[in-house]
Parts: structure tokens; sequence; C-alpha cells
């Protein structure tokens, strides 16, 4: 199947989801995530004692992966043999990665920091973080948008075209569905610390290999990009990911700050609590610009054409097989 998850890149990578089909449909991501949104209503109850819910959580978790795979396979199947099924699949699967939108989303930071200053950097960055931003000063805010890239990047590109390729439209989306399910349960808040366990462990473990693509995906990239360095983002991964509070974000954060010779994550504050976290990187902790922004993007989208390129490779030796 990693000659569908290669059209689907392709096809994702020129035309995105589009507006009007978002307006009239919704997305993908959205229906799973009213499915999960009533499981979470209805099984997570506050009455219910820490492994109650863990139980239910997990029940929950399983509930939307069984579904999606179902839907997702009984579709595949039926695409495949029909007239025009296979084109209908494909623009199906192109809905999984997302790497027209996190482009669009990380430059429009950079745009809003150029052209309308701090405040306008803040609103458009907040669109992607879930960390404070209301005191971020430009460094902050431009650290915080090329965090996300890179961290998106895998989860939301690598990772559903690995999984598409791995198993076809069912495991991407079975992927898509997981990922889903930990941004909006798997969280050490007090309602879903328990009931979100499941989601938020599973989804650490069906990360790992996009994570680690990612940062080689990176890696690769700074080859073809001014200034940027390989074996300073080799050195950072080895060194820093490690100590990243997530098993899988360290990664692609690590590569990406290596490369461009500058610090990323660290201490950042989250529903006013500051976190402590190790910085990836070492970049002199030097003040971040807007350009650095821009520098990100071009690491991140020669990584997606090498991406693309793999799987084109890939899809072409499975064929002759």
């Amino acid at each position: 199947m990693f000659l569908l998850a290669f059209l689907a890149l392709i096809v994702e990578r020129l035309t995105g989801y589009p507006d009007w089909l978002f307006k009239l449909i919704g997305h993908p991501v959205t229906w799973i995530g009213r499915l999960i949104s009533q499981l979470d209503t209805r099984w997570n109850r506050d009455t219910d004692d820490f492994e109650i819910r863990k139980r239910m959580g997990i029940a929950a978790l399983a509930v939307v992966i069984v579904v999606v795979i179902l839907i997702a396979a009984v579709l595949q199947d039926v695409l495949l043999v029909i007239p025009l099924g296979p084109i209908l699949l494909i623009l199906i699967a192109a809905s999984l990665p997302a790497q027209k939108s996190l482009e669009r989303h990380v430059r429009e930071v950079a745009s809003s920091l150029k052209h309308g200053g701090l405040p306008a950097g803040r609103r458009a960055v907040s669109r992607i973080v879930g960390r404070d931003v209301q005191d971020l000063d430009e460094a902050a805010i431009c650290r915080a948008a090329i965090e996300s890239l890179a961290e998106n990047f895998s989860d939301g590109v690598v990772a559903p075209a690995f999984w598409m390729g791995i198993g076809g439209l069912p495991a991407g989306a079975a992927y898509k569905a997981a990922n889903t399910a930990d941004s909006m349960i798997g969280h050490r808040s007090p309602r879903h610390e328990a009931f979100g366990w499941a989601a938020a462990r599973f989804d650490d473990v069906i990360n790992l290999p996009a994570s680690r693509l990612t940062a080689v995906l990176f890696v690769a990239a700074a080859f073809f990009v001014r200034d940027a360095s390989p074996l300073n983002a080799i050195k950072a991964i080895r060194r820093d990911a490690k100590h990243h509070r997530s098993p899988n974000a360290g990664w692609p954060e690590a590569a990406m700050a290596g490369a461009l010779g500058i610090a990323l994550a660290g201490p950042r504050s989250y529903g006013g609590q500051m976190i402590e976290a190790s910085y990836m990187g070492e970049g002199g902790r030097r003040e971040l610009v807007y350009d650095d922004i821009h520098d990100a993007l071009k690491i991140a989208r020669i990584a997606d054409a090498l991406l693309i390129g793999l799987f084109g490779v890939l899809a072409f030796f499975m064929w002759q097989v």
C-alpha cells in the first residue's frame, strides 16, 4: 500500500483539504472527534474510581480504533473494485496527512510577526500550540512555531503516511483515530489522567517509527539547505532527544534544532504553570527571529519531498515484487 500513501501525499501536497469540502462535510478527524467526545461524556464518570476510569478509557480507545478500521477496510475494499473507485480512495487517503495546512499555519506565524508585531504573532502561534502565549516575545514565538512544525511534521505527515504504507487506508485511519484520541483525552488533567492513559501510551508507541524517520529526513534535508548542518543535527539527536519529556517529540525537534543551530523546547508555561523541560540543540540560546521560521520551513519542505520520493521508490519495488 505504499503506492496509496505515495499518491495521497502528492495529492495533499498539491491541494490540501479544500475549505469548501470541510464546510460541506467536515473532515475525518472531526468525525472521529465526535465519537471520542461521546465516549468521553458517557464513559468517563467523575463518580468512578481511578482504575474503573482507566479501564473505560482502554475500552473507549479500542472502540474508536475498531470502528475506524472496519469502516476504512470496507470502504477500501469497495472502492478498489468499482469504476473510478481507486481515484476516490486516493482522495480519501489524502485527507489523512496534513502537509499543506501545517506549512500554511507555521508560515502565518512568521508573516504575522513581520507585519503585525507581537500581538499578531501571539494570535497566530496560539492556533498551533497549547502553551500560554500572552507573554511570549518574538524569540519565544518563533521557537514555539518551529517546535510545532517539527513535531507535527512527524505525527501529522510522516506517521499517517507510514502507517498507510504499512496497512493501507485502515491502518492510516486507525493511526489518525489514535492520534486524535491522544490530543483530546491524553492529558494529565484531573478528568483525563485515568481515562486518557491508554490513548497517551498507545500514541507514544505508534509514533515511535515516524519520529525516528522524521529525524532522518531532517538530517538528510539539511544537506540541501544553505548554512544548515546535518552533522550538528545528528549530534543534537544523540545528545538531546532522550532528554525530551516526550519519547518521540525530541527526535524531530533535536534534529531541526541541530540542523539550524538553534535551541528548541526548554521551559514553557501551560495554564499559568511553568513546566521545566530540557533544551533541544544549543545555538548559544540565541534569540530567534521570524526568518528562522522560514529556514525551518525549508528543512520541512525538502524533508517532505524526500518522504514522497522514498514512498515512490518503495511503491515501485513493491509493484515489481
